[in-house]
Protein backbone atom coordinates (compact mmCIF):
# COMPACT_ATOMS: atom_id res chain seq x y z
CA UNK A 1 0.00 0.00 0.00
CA UNK A 2 3.01 2.18 0.46
CA UNK A 3 3.95 2.82 -2.91
CA UNK A 4 -0.27 3.44 -3.86
CA UNK A 5 -0.75 5.89 -0.39
CA UNK A 6 1.49 8.45 -2.90
CA UNK A 7 -0.99 8.70 -5.28
CA UNK A 8 -3.37 10.09 -2.61
CA UNK A 9 -0.53 12.64 -1.97
CA UNK A 10 2.13 14.71 -3.39
CA UNK A 11 4.42 13.10 -5.71
CA UNK A 12 7.99 13.09 -4.21
CA UNK A 13 9.65 13.09 -7.59
CA UNK A 14 7.36 16.35 -8.77
CA UNK A 15 8.77 18.35 -5.53
CA UNK A 16 10.73 21.29 -5.40
CA UNK A 17 11.96 21.27 -1.96
CA UNK A 18 15.95 19.65 -3.21
CA UNK A 19 16.88 19.42 1.00
CA UNK A 20 14.14 16.95 0.79
CA UNK A 21 15.22 13.75 2.85
CA UNK A 22 12.68 11.26 1.17
CA UNK A 23 14.21 12.52 -2.41
CA UNK A 24 17.11 9.76 -2.13
CA UNK A 25 17.50 6.67 -1.08
CA UNK A 26 19.76 5.88 2.38
CA UNK A 27 23.06 4.20 2.29
CA UNK A 28 21.47 0.66 2.97
CA UNK A 29 17.75 0.94 2.55
CA UNK A 30 15.99 -1.35 0.78
CA UNK A 31 13.60 -0.29 -2.55
CA UNK A 32 10.48 -0.79 -0.22
CA UNK A 33 11.47 1.06 2.88
CA UNK A 34 12.66 3.86 0.30
CA UNK A 35 8.98 3.93 -1.38
CA UNK A 36 7.09 3.67 2.39
CA UNK A 37 9.44 7.04 3.38
CA UNK A 38 8.77 8.68 0.42
CA UNK A 39 4.86 7.62 1.01
CA UNK A 40 4.80 8.93 4.26
CA UNK A 41 6.84 12.38 3.68
CA UNK A 42 4.29 12.87 0.37
CA UNK A 43 1.31 13.03 3.13
CA UNK A 44 3.10 14.90 6.10
CA UNK A 45 4.09 17.71 3.42
CA UNK A 46 0.90 18.67 2.94
CA UNK A 47 0.40 20.01 6.32
CA UNK A 48 1.60 22.52 7.55
CA UNK A 49 2.41 22.46 11.39
CA UNK A 50 2.63 19.24 13.44
CA UNK A 51 2.04 19.69 17.01
CA UNK A 52 2.32 16.44 19.40
CA UNK A 53 0.83 16.92 22.98
CA UNK A 54 2.67 14.43 25.40
CA UNK A 55 2.65 13.85 29.61
CA UNK A 56 4.85 12.23 31.59
CA UNK A 57 2.17 10.84 33.18
CA UNK A 58 -1.21 9.65 33.19
CA UNK A 59 -4.59 11.13 34.35
CA UNK A 60 -3.37 14.66 33.66
CA UNK A 61 -6.19 15.55 30.92
CA UNK A 62 -3.83 15.28 27.55
CA UNK A 63 -6.47 13.71 25.71
CA UNK A 64 -9.01 16.73 26.82
CA UNK A 65 -6.45 19.44 26.30
CA UNK A 66 -5.20 17.18 22.54
CA UNK A 67 -8.75 17.76 21.86
CA UNK A 68 -10.32 20.70 22.83
CA UNK A 69 -6.90 22.42 21.48
CA UNK A 70 -7.38 20.79 17.83
CA UNK A 71 -11.22 21.67 18.29
CA UNK A 72 -10.21 25.40 18.72
CA UNK A 73 -8.01 25.51 15.76
CA UNK A 74 -10.97 24.22 13.94
CA UNK A 75 -13.60 26.87 15.09
CA UNK A 76 -10.65 29.26 13.98
CA UNK A 77 -11.54 28.45 10.27
CA UNK A 78 -8.92 26.14 10.36
CA UNK A 79 -8.27 22.19 8.36
CA UNK A 80 -7.41 20.48 11.21
CA UNK A 81 -6.53 16.71 11.83
CA UNK A 82 -6.23 14.87 14.87
CA UNK A 83 -4.20 12.01 15.12
CA UNK A 84 -4.90 9.60 18.63
CA UNK A 85 -1.79 7.04 18.84
CA UNK A 86 -2.65 6.07 22.24
CA UNK A 87 -2.88 1.99 21.25
CA UNK A 88 -4.12 0.89 24.64
CA UNK A 89 -6.38 3.45 25.85
CA UNK A 90 -7.93 5.60 23.09
CA UNK A 91 -10.37 8.40 23.89
CA UNK A 92 -11.00 10.88 21.09
CA UNK A 93 -13.68 8.72 19.71
CA UNK A 94 -15.43 9.01 22.90
CA UNK A 95 -14.57 13.18 23.98
CA UNK A 96 -16.07 14.01 20.23
CA UNK A 97 -18.96 11.72 20.53
CA UNK A 98 -17.74 9.59 17.52
CA UNK A 99 -17.80 6.30 19.11
CA UNK A 100 -18.58 3.16 17.00
CA UNK A 101 -18.05 4.99 13.66
CA UNK A 102 -16.97 2.63 10.89
CA UNK A 103 -13.70 4.12 9.30
CA UNK A 104 -14.11 3.65 5.12
CA UNK A 105 -11.38 3.73 2.81
CA UNK A 106 -10.38 2.97 -0.65
CA UNK A 107 -7.52 0.91 -2.70
CA UNK A 108 -5.42 3.92 -1.66
CA UNK A 109 -6.26 5.69 1.61
CA UNK A 110 -8.13 5.11 4.66
CA UNK A 111 -10.10 8.49 5.00
CA UNK A 112 -10.49 10.01 8.60
CA UNK A 113 -13.95 10.62 10.17
CA UNK A 114 -14.81 13.99 9.95
CA UNK A 115 -16.46 16.40 12.23
CA UNK A 116 -17.97 19.54 11.81
CA UNK A 117 -16.92 22.69 14.20
CA UNK A 118 -18.24 26.29 13.08
CA UNK A 119 -16.54 27.49 9.24
CA UNK A 120 -13.78 24.77 10.08
CA UNK A 121 -13.81 20.91 10.34
CA UNK A 122 -11.63 18.32 12.20
CA UNK A 123 -10.31 15.43 10.79
CA UNK A 124 -10.02 12.42 13.29
CA UNK A 125 -8.21 9.19 13.62
CA UNK A 126 -8.15 7.01 16.58
CA UNK A 127 -7.15 2.97 16.85
CA UNK A 128 -10.68 2.66 18.84
CA UNK A 129 -12.43 2.74 15.51
CA UNK A 130 -10.77 0.06 14.02
CA UNK A 131 -11.97 -1.86 17.32
CA UNK A 132 -15.09 -4.68 17.10
CA UNK A 133 -15.98 -4.03 20.93
CA UNK A 134 -15.70 -0.60 22.32
CA UNK A 135 -13.88 -2.79 25.45
CA UNK A 136 -11.53 -4.55 23.30
CA UNK A 137 -8.42 -4.52 24.98
CA UNK A 138 -5.47 -4.14 22.29
CA UNK A 139 -2.38 -6.29 23.61
CA UNK A 140 0.72 -5.19 21.01
CA UNK A 141 4.16 -5.02 21.36
CA UNK A 142 6.59 -2.18 20.14
CA UNK A 143 6.92 -3.27 16.72
CA UNK A 144 3.21 -3.63 16.10
CA UNK A 145 2.40 -0.49 17.82
CA UNK A 146 5.50 1.41 15.81
CA UNK A 147 3.79 0.02 12.50
CA UNK A 148 0.30 1.17 12.82
CA UNK A 149 1.54 4.80 13.82
CA UNK A 150 3.55 4.70 10.69
CA UNK A 151 0.04 3.37 9.06
CA UNK A 152 -1.93 5.77 10.28
CA UNK A 153 1.03 8.82 9.33
CA UNK A 154 1.41 7.68 6.04
CA UNK A 155 -2.44 5.22 4.62
CA UNK A 156 -4.82 7.75 6.06
CA UNK A 157 -5.36 10.82 3.50
CA UNK A 158 -5.33 13.71 5.77
CA UNK A 159 -5.37 15.90 2.63
CA UNK A 160 -4.01 19.42 2.91
CA UNK A 161 -4.12 20.82 6.41
CA UNK A 162 -3.14 23.36 8.32
CA UNK A 163 -2.79 21.81 11.67
CA UNK A 164 -2.46 17.99 12.59
CA UNK A 165 -2.55 17.50 16.15
CA UNK A 166 -1.03 14.10 17.58
CA UNK A 167 -2.64 12.71 21.08
CA UNK A 168 0.13 10.66 22.30
CA UNK A 169 -0.20 8.15 25.35
CA UNK A 170 2.04 8.92 29.05
CA UNK A 171 5.75 8.36 29.33
CA UNK A 172 8.48 8.33 26.39
CA UNK A 173 7.79 5.11 25.32
CA UNK A 174 7.27 3.54 22.01
CA UNK A 175 4.45 5.80 20.87
CA UNK A 176 5.99 9.44 21.35
CA UNK A 177 9.24 7.96 20.38
CA UNK A 178 7.69 6.48 17.11
CA UNK A 179 6.14 9.95 16.27
CA UNK A 180 8.42 11.78 17.19
CA UNK A 181 10.93 9.74 14.69
CA UNK A 182 8.47 9.27 11.82
CA UNK A 183 7.17 13.29 11.87
CA UNK A 184 10.07 15.00 10.55
CA UNK A 185 9.75 18.82 11.39
CA UNK A 186 7.64 18.66 13.53
CA UNK A 187 6.77 22.10 15.02
CA UNK A 188 6.78 20.35 18.43
CA UNK A 189 5.19 19.29 21.49
CA UNK A 190 2.81 20.62 24.34
CA UNK A 191 3.33 19.41 27.76
CA UNK A 192 0.70 18.50 29.70
CA UNK A 193 1.06 18.36 33.39
CA UNK A 194 -1.06 18.69 36.90
CA UNK A 195 0.61 20.97 39.81
CA UNK A 196 1.45 18.32 42.27
CA UNK A 197 4.85 17.55 42.26
CA UNK A 198 4.58 13.73 41.47
CA UNK A 199 3.34 14.60 38.06
CA UNK A 200 6.03 17.54 37.85
CA UNK A 201 8.50 15.55 38.29
CA UNK A 202 7.57 12.94 35.30
CA UNK A 203 7.21 15.52 32.99
CA UNK A 204 10.19 16.79 33.65
CA UNK A 205 11.73 13.60 32.25
CA UNK A 206 9.51 14.34 28.86
CA UNK A 207 10.99 17.60 28.44
CA UNK A 208 14.80 15.83 28.04
CA UNK A 209 12.91 13.55 26.06
CA UNK A 210 12.32 16.18 23.81
CA UNK A 211 15.29 17.54 23.70
CA UNK A 212 17.00 13.66 23.12
CA UNK A 213 14.81 13.41 20.27
CA UNK A 214 15.28 16.89 19.09
CA UNK A 215 11.79 17.82 19.45
CA UNK A 216 11.00 21.19 20.16
CA UNK A 217 9.33 22.13 23.37
CA UNK A 218 6.22 24.77 22.28
CA UNK A 219 5.32 24.88 26.20
CA UNK A 220 3.95 23.62 29.16
CA UNK A 221 -0.02 23.44 30.14
CA UNK A 222 -0.43 22.82 33.28
CA UNK A 223 -3.93 21.00 33.97
CA UNK A 224 -6.65 20.68 36.99
CA UNK A 225 -4.87 24.01 38.06
CA UNK A 226 -7.52 25.15 40.93
CA UNK A 227 -10.88 24.87 41.62
CA UNK A 228 -13.26 28.23 41.74
CA UNK A 229 -15.78 28.09 44.97
CA UNK A 230 -19.18 28.79 43.05
CA UNK A 231 -20.55 30.14 46.28
CA UNK A 232 -18.24 32.47 47.78
CA UNK A 233 -15.35 32.90 44.97
CA UNK A 234 -12.42 31.35 46.93
CA UNK A 235 -9.78 29.42 45.04
CA UNK A 236 -8.91 26.13 46.00
CA UNK A 237 -5.55 24.42 45.12
CA UNK A 238 -6.66 20.70 45.26
CA UNK A 239 -3.55 19.56 43.26
CA UNK A 240 -1.07 22.57 44.66
CA UNK A 241 -0.38 25.09 42.95
CA UNK A 242 2.01 26.74 39.88
CA UNK A 243 4.01 23.25 39.79
CA UNK A 244 3.73 23.54 36.22
CA UNK A 245 4.68 27.15 35.98
CA UNK A 246 7.77 26.68 37.92
CA UNK A 247 8.58 23.59 36.33
CA UNK A 248 8.73 25.73 33.22
CA UNK A 249 10.72 28.55 34.24
CA UNK A 250 13.10 25.77 36.08
CA UNK A 251 13.47 23.81 32.30
CA UNK A 252 13.97 26.95 30.19
CA UNK A 253 10.61 26.07 28.09
CA UNK A 254 7.48 28.63 28.32
CA UNK A 255 4.28 28.25 30.02
CA UNK A 256 1.10 28.00 28.04
CA UNK A 257 -1.41 28.44 30.55
CA UNK A 258 -3.31 27.03 33.32
CA UNK A 259 -6.49 25.29 32.80
CA UNK A 260 -8.94 25.29 35.93
CA UNK A 261 -11.18 22.38 37.55
CA UNK A 262 -14.32 23.11 36.27
CA UNK A 263 -16.96 20.57 35.96
CA UNK A 264 -17.95 21.83 32.80
CA UNK A 265 -14.61 20.09 31.32
CA UNK A 266 -16.01 16.80 32.94
CA UNK A 267 -19.52 17.09 31.59
CA UNK A 268 -18.45 18.22 28.02
CA UNK A 269 -16.11 15.28 27.92
CA UNK A 270 -18.26 12.62 28.87
CA UNK A 271 -20.93 13.65 26.77
CA UNK A 272 -18.66 14.30 23.59
CA UNK A 273 -18.77 17.92 23.70
CA UNK A 274 -15.95 19.69 23.96
CA UNK A 275 -15.91 22.51 26.55
CA UNK A 276 -14.46 25.13 23.70
CA UNK A 277 -17.50 24.13 21.93
CA UNK A 278 -20.26 23.80 24.39
CA UNK A 279 -19.01 26.15 27.27
CA UNK A 280 -16.72 28.57 25.23
CA UNK A 281 -17.88 31.41 28.07
CA UNK A 282 -16.34 29.32 31.03
CA UNK A 283 -12.80 30.07 32.31
CA UNK A 284 -11.39 26.44 30.69
CA UNK A 285 -12.42 27.34 27.24
CA UNK A 286 -11.21 30.93 27.43
CA UNK A 287 -7.48 29.07 28.47
CA UNK A 288 -8.13 26.71 25.77
CA UNK A 289 -8.95 29.39 23.27
CA UNK A 290 -6.09 31.58 24.10
CA UNK A 291 -3.54 28.56 23.74
CA UNK A 292 -4.57 27.86 20.27
CA UNK A 293 -4.04 31.62 19.64
CA UNK A 294 -0.76 31.31 20.63
CA UNK A 295 0.05 28.35 18.20
CA UNK A 296 -2.21 30.34 15.46
CA UNK A 297 0.65 33.79 16.38
CA UNK A 298 3.31 31.12 16.65
CA UNK A 299 2.35 29.38 12.98
CA UNK A 300 1.93 32.75 11.67
CA UNK A 301 4.97 34.03 12.71
CA UNK A 302 6.82 31.10 10.99
CA UNK A 303 5.22 31.56 8.23
CA UNK A 304 6.15 34.93 7.46
CA UNK A 305 10.14 33.96 8.66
Amino acid sequence: MAADAMKGGKDCKSCGDMNCAAREKQPNEREEEFLERQALQSRMCQIEHKVIVLSGKGGVGKSTVAVNLAVALAMAGKRVGLLDVDIHGPSVPKLLHVEGTMVSGHEHALLPVQVEYGSGALSVMSIGFLLRERDDAVIWRGPMKYNVIKQFLRDVEWGALDYLVVDSPPGTGDEPLAVAQLIEKADGAVVVTTPQEVAVQDVRRCVVFCRHVQLPVLGVIENMSGYTCPKCGEVVRIFGGDGGRAMAEEMGVPFLGAIPIEPEVVVSGDSGAPVVQSKPQSEAAQVFGRIAGMLLERGSAKRTA
